[in-house]
């Protein structure tokens, strides 16, 4: 372990959490091969600006986030490495989007007026990775400074469920749900990575939040706006987001986790990758969890199963990964999704790469 992955797994307080995950040059070739070509197409279709977006323009804070990410995720930081200048000129697009009250990106952007909140969460997660990695005293201090305005909002905008909606509680008159709630729960836990205060009330209610959007089944529903949560209005996708989420936060064994392990184990195939709804966002979070379950936290979760039955990395990355090789185009990007490309591509290569073990918020 270099000292990188020292001072990242002591953040997040996993030193003595299971296997050592593999380090870069241990990746096989043809992922190696399959993730450099995927890089060099997200590079390459970063704007002179600095930022990336989707199709027509769209969500332009939330796919730079998403797209810096996975180029952090390479090793590269600002300073070095083959992407350190797209990852500066990243950073510095959203400084400069900054507001005033916390917010990090343009509510008066027509593509991002009614879900500032999705583009808010990513940026912080991205530019709280970044300020990890700082060693530059003045930049640091600038980071921090935008970072902890941005947690400040988040506190702000949340609802008194305690869950948070495409824009903030005032603005969305108390609207939340759970994907919007789960963006922000893992942005605040990179910022608290980096150092940066992050109230426990906030964490609290939005756990709490999570637990009540619990159906009996153990999946996680939309939103508790329109009352609690029955069976039969389980989300697979957001129950995968919600385990990602815990285990991100450290929590392995907490007794709703592993009901919505148990949920996505019969809601979500493992040994075959099929189209279902909001694929990509699915496999964001699915893909981290099994990742960090590796292939034996299933077990020791739930001792009694039957071995056939366990959620395991491998049986994951086999067919995720095999699936990744035959579907990614000439050019290195993968398609698909009706948000484009700089999306979908963003998405599966940080699936690829979470065996670097680069960024604290998705180490074992």
């Amino acid at each position: 372990m270099d000292r990188r992955q020292f001072v990242a797994a002591a953040a997040t307080g996993l030193l003595l959490n299971k296997l050592p995950a593999l380090r870069a040059d241990e990746i096989e070739p043809q992922y190696r091969k399959v993730i450099d070509k995927g890089l060099e197409w997200v590079a390459k279709a970063q704007s002179r600006d600095g930022h990336w977006d989707a199709n027509g323009g769209q969500y332009p804070t939330t796919m730079t986030s998403l797209a810096g990410i996975v180029l952090l995720m390479e090793g590269s930081t600002m300073r070095e490495g083959k992407y350190a200048e797209k990852i500066r000129k990243a950073v510095d697009w959203l400084l400069d989007r900054t507001q005033r009250n916390g917010l990090i990106g343009n509510p008066n952007n027509a593509t991002e007026t009614g879900r500032y909140m999705y583009g808010h969460g990513f940026s912080l997660l991205f530019l709280a990775s970044v300020c990890g990695e700082e060693e530059d005293a003045d930049r640091r201090k600038k980071l921090e400074e935008v970072l902890t305005r941005a947690v400040e909002f988040c506190g702000k905008s949340q609802t008194d469920r305690g869950g948070w909606g495409y824009v903030s509680a005032a603005d969305g008159g108390g609207f939340d749900e759970g994907s919007v709630t789960i963006t922000q729960l893992q942005g605040l836990r990179a910022a608290r990575n980096a150092g940066i205060v992050v109230p426990k009330t906030i964490i609290d209610k939005s756990r709490e939040y999570l637990r009540k959007c619990t159906t009996p089944k153990g999946g996680i529903i939309y939103s508790l706006a329109n009352g609690a949560a029955m069976n039969g209005g389980e989300r697979p996708a957001l129950t995968a987001a919600a385990v990602a989420c815990s285990f991100s936060s450290g929590e392995y064994s907490d007794d709703y986790a592993k009901k919505w392990i148990e949920y996505c184990r019969t809601a979500i195939p493992i040994g075959q990758v099929t189209r279902q709804g909001h694929d990509e966002y699915l496999h964001y979070y699915f893909g981290q969890a099994l990742y960090i379950l590796g292939d034996k936290g299933y077990a020791k979760l739930f001792p009694k199963t039957d071995e056939k039955d366990h959620m395991t990395w491998s049986k994951y990355k086999k067919a995720m990964f095999e699936h990744l090789v035959k579907t990614q185009t000439n050019e290195g990007s993968w398609t698909g999704g009706y948000i484009g490309p700089i999306y979908s591509t963003s998405v599966y290569l940080t699936l690829l790469q979470l065996e670097n073990s680069t960024l604290p918020i998705y180490q074992r």
